[in-house]
């Protein structure tokens, strides 16, 4: 069985299965951790650290009620942080793609990842504001160059996992093709509550895991792993044709249909494809602006990762947005 650990300020903890609260009423459950014995402070050292991990988990202390916890993201940086573009087919059907994709991967500032409870802060040039549920792969071991990696060898590579948040600044993509700064600014990549790390026999599990997001309580995005196109293996493999990865970095492995964004109407396309680019971007988002799925100030974005039984549970993220004149940084 994997085990959830979550960082505060203070520290590592184990969180414990879910217990009867007795001063509560019947059947609520009560979340407690206990702290882990270890000097680590990075992710990477926690990793290796794993058996005062394990220590912890057989711990009989009662436990602190993980509610009063201020949880961090448990991958701490700098790290690397890379991802996968358009990996699940219900995403690629609602951005327009036919046949083939071709595996890409990007990369992200890891400024931009923030803890489970911070807000999310629009830029104020920003008006599109979107969301893209992902599970996060956090590396165990280094992954050299040239590294084939094969389905049994995941638990060699891959340490655990975590729930992310991609959040893209969709008119600084689009109009300027651009990736790294649409999707890097400080608080777009939310990360945890929980690192899960993983035992051998896991990751038989992973496809059944299922990504769920919602925006202000409305289910905006619901997929098992099922869905992915390209699986972590081979994401892996491919992803090892020209990086290098080491211990505590994070892989973010694409995200399900459902985002705000929605590729135009065929024929509105080769319209577009007519005009002239400042022209076709004007259209465009005049378009976008009637869309209401689009994040704004006030908003609380949830998302939750896990098997049916319970198996893998990565816990409950949930996430403000706030305008950054709100959130002064």
């Amino acid at each position: 069985m994997s085990t959830n650990v979550l960082r505060t300020a203070d520290g590592w903890w184990v969180v414990l299965p879910a217990e009867s609260d007795p001063a509560g009423a019947e059947g609520t459950l009560v979340q407690r951790a206990v702290p882990v014995d270890t000097k680590a402070v990075t992710t990477a050292e926690l990793i290796a650290d794993r058996d005062a991990v394990r220590e912890a988990a057989l711990s009989a202390a009662e436990g602190t009620p993980v509610a009063d916890l201020v949880a961090l993201s448990p991958v701490t940086t700098p790290c690397r942080v890379v991802a996968q573009m358009v990996n699940y087919r219900s995403h690629a059907r609602d951005s327009g793609f036919t046949g083939d994709i071709p595996p890409t991967f990007f990369r992200k500032a890891s400024g931009s990842v923030s803890g489970p409870r911070d807000a999310v802060v629009r830029p104020s040039h920003v008006e599109f504001l979107d969301y893209e549920i992902e599970l996060g792969l956090v590396m165990g071991a280094s992954l050299p160059v040239g590294t084939v990696v094969e389905e049994r060898d995941l638990p060699t590579y891959v340490a655990g996992l975590v729930i992310t948040d991609d959040v893209s600044a969709r008119d600084v993509q689009l109009t300027k093709t651009q990736f790294y700064e649409s999707k890097s600014y400080p608080t777009f990549t939310p990360t945890g509550p929980y690192l899960a790390l993983l035992e051998p026999e896991d990751f038989a599990h992973l496809l059944d895991l299922r990504l769920k997001l919602r925006v202000n309580g409305e289910l905006r995005q619901d997929r098992t792993l099922a869905d992915m196109i390209v699986r972590p293996a081979r994401a892996l493999t491919l992803l090892a044709r020209f990086q290098n990865l080491d211990a505590g970095d994070l892989l973010l492995t694409g995200t399900p249909g459902g985002t705000a964004l929605k590729a135009p109407p065929k024929p509105m396309e080769k319209i577009g494809a007519l005009l002239p680019p400042a022209v076709k971007w004007k259209a465009f988002f005049r378009s976008q602006a009637r869309n209401p799925h689009y994040l704004h100030a006030g908003d609380v974005i949830t998302a939750t990762i896990a098997t049916p039984d319970g198996r893998i549970d990565l816990g409950e993220q949930r996430t403000p947005v706030a305008d950054a004149n709100q959130h002064p940084r």
